[in-house]
């Protein structure tokens, strides 16, 4: 006999429905100014006027109307009836690029600020990036207090309960643990490469463009060696099967490392075209940190999948 984790408390739907509001309430500003950015008004430089910077601001303006749906979606009933693909693909990205960012926000956005003054924006543009980042920090608390209201009415069983739990038929286990040992010793060595050049390293780096190891830079390496030893340290706790600690921890650990490590590679392609500041490191060892940052982030997400798929059958018995 299987016993269902308990239902929601009241504090939790509390939450969950603080957080949806305030999160896209939060985002809206965010949301206004990539519109008036996408037509071309009141950009910082010309340069942010051109067509592909025009693309990349309609692209965000979406993705800030997905998040204030999905956001509201939380906070009520009906957004329980939702596919669950619809729900998972964008807040795992969303978390991945939120959650790190909301840690680094009250030294990366000044970082930002100033990089950008040095490069000649203009004023207003100052204005306008502390909206930005009231926008980010609000999604960032909002949304994953809703989210967890929303987990624990829909997926109760991600939320609560030890590690430890039975195997059901046909169960993944021996799958989870080749996969989850494979990411780990990736990330690993993600993490020692980013830690040695946050710390000056200079192996793998073009000495012609060391000067760009901005702050900027430097504290996005570090952020991605700690993710990556924190995912690491998860995906081999959660595949153990064996620990009476709480469920809940390491798999918001992996859930968190899984979507960073692959949004901000994506995010990282934009230092190969004129809109970002070119990265320091060489070409072969830039692809390698972007490209095996990507593949590790979705490794560790579906090997989490896996382990919350086999959970819910043990837990919920064959029916």
């Amino acid at each position: 006999m299987t016993a269902l984790a308990e239902p929601p408390t009241d504090r939790l739907t509390k939450l969950r429905t603080i957080g949806g509001i305030g999160a896209a309430m939060a985002v809206t500003p965010y949301l206004l100014i990539k519109i008036v950015w996408t037509f071309g008004l009141f950009v910082p430089t010309e340069e942010m006027g051109g067509a592909d910077w025009r693309v990349i601001n309609a692209t965000t303006a979406f993705l800030a109307a997905v998040g204030i749906t999905l956001a509201l979606a939380f906070s009520r009933p009906w957004g329980e009836s939702l596919p669950a693909w619809v729900v998972v693909l964008p807040v795992w990205v969303g978390t991945g690029l939120l959650v790190p960012m909301l840690l680094l926000a009250p030294v990366l956005g000044p970082a930002a600020m100033n990089r950008d003054q040095e490069a000649g924006s203009p004023d207003f543009w100052i204005y306008e990036q502390i909206l930005v980042m009231i926008s980010l920090v609000g999604i960032g608390v909002g949304l994953p207090l809703a989210l967890a209201g929303y987990a624990r009415a829909r997926w109760p069983e991600a939320l609560s309960g030890s590690i430890a739990c039975p195997e059901p038929p046909g169960s993944t286990r021996q799958l989870q643990v080749a996969l989850a040992r494979l990411v780990a010793a990736g990330c690993a060595l993600l993490g020692c490469v980013k830690l040695f050049w946050a710390a000056g390293g200079t192996f793998g780096l073009d000495t012609n463009r060391l000067g760009q190891r901005d702050l900027w830079w430097q504290l996005l390496s570090s952020s991605t060696a700690v993710w990556a030893f924190i995912g690491s340290w998860a995906i081999l706790v959660l595949t153990a099967h064996r620990s009476a600690r709480r469920f809940f921890p390491p798999m918001a650990a992996a859930w968190v490392a899984s979507g960073m490590l692959f949004s901000y590679s994506v995010y990282n392609l934009l230092t190969l075209t004129d809109m970002q500041q070119p990265s320091p490191e060489l070409p072969i060892a830039g692809a390698f940190a972007r490209e095996s940052g990507a593949v590790l982030g979705v490794m560790m997400g579906l090997t989490l999948l896996l382990v919350l798929h086999d959970r819910r059958r043990a837990l919920r018995g064959p029916h």
